[in-house]
């Protein structure tokens, strides 16, 4: 069976009533993949909570630091966009943990899912759009710990462009970061990965999953990579309240079935996190990021 990492301080965050941040959708697809009978309760593997050492990895010691004891000032929280408490600290350390985890189980067996995950717009030195450490390279980092483990590959399809990943991956060849997102979209000033897809606003799916495939099938043959992250985001939606790209569900299930399937055509673990989404219709929001976990099963027959 496919490795489904999951821990419940991911929805454990109150955020002020008008928030748009969607804190609960952890809990509810979780909820929704069981209910659904797309996942049964033996799948699910809990993390554990990164240390500060493994945050300094790639990040700033003074503001792992400063985010965990609480004196991180006023204006980079309002750059993070949430307000500090002990449940947000908790949250994101089992969070970025789930990454880590989620790599090691995809090596392991082939393919694994995070519900969570994809906190690609945190930097070096700050964090940004709800993103305060990044699980992303710092899994990826890690990742090559791993025997046989020497080329990894970030492919990012959040409707926004992984900038985070972008700054704080670069000068490491052993890590390729790939970002297919809409230009007119946060953020307003991109930073430059190893492989830039900028789709106009309005792209529907016929254009965008020539797009997604073309570009992964290429950098397969070109870096030849022992493992992939792959970020799932359904921001891409037409729905989407934070996207502005014109995909359907039909479009969603059908990227997520295309990656996972030349993942593993090409014999390459695949690590999958379910990135932005942003609806304030629950069951909606479920349904869009449950094709990750359909297509998985489908490929994977588990």
């Amino acid at each position: 069976m496919i490795p489904l990492i999951y821990h419940a301080s991911y929805s454990k965050l109150a955020l002020p009533a008008a928030h748009q941040f969607p804190s609960t959708k952890y809990r509810y697809l979780y909820d929704y993949l069981l209910q659904q009978g797309i996942a049964k309760p033996s799948q699910f593997i809990a993390p554990e909570k990164v240390t500060p050492q493994y945050l300094s990895q790639l990040h700033c010691a003074s503001y792992v630091d400063s985010f965990i004891t609480g004196t991180i000032d006023a204006k980079a929280l309002r750059r993070i966009g949430f307000p500090w408490s002990d449940a947000l600290v908790e949250r994101t350390l089992y969070s970025v943990g789930g990454t880590a985890l989620t790599c090691s189980q995809a090596i392991t067996h082939g393919c694994a899912l995070h519900l969570s995950g994809g906190y690609h717009h945190a930097h070096h030195d700050f964090g940004s759009g709800y993103c305060i450490f990044n699980d992303l390279a710092l899994a990826a980092l890690n990742s090559l710990q791993h025997d046989n483990i020497e080329t990894v590959l970030i492919f990012d399809c959040d409707v926004h462009q992984g900038d985070g990943t972008a700054t704080i991956s670069q000068g490491m060849p052993q890590i390729i970061s790939c970002s297919i997102h809409c230009q007119e979209n946060f953020p307003a000033r991109k930073q430059r990965s190893d492989y830039d897809i900028e789709l106009a606003r309005g792209t529907g799916d016929k254009a965008y999953l020539e797009t997604v495939s073309q570009t992964l099938s290429y950098l397969i043959r070109l870096h030849k990579p022992d493992l992939i992250i792959y970020d799932a985001g359904v921001d891409i939606h037409n729905d989407d309240r934070l996207g502005h790209l014109a995909i359907s569900d039909d479009g969603i299930y059908a990227r997520d079935t295309l990656v996972i399937q030349q993942a593993k055509s090409a014999e390459i673990p695949i690590a999958c996190v379910i990135g932005g989404g942003y609806s304030k219709e629950t069951q909606l929001l479920n349904h869009r990021h449950s094709q990750l976990f359909i297509a998985a099963k489908t490929i994977w027959k588990s």
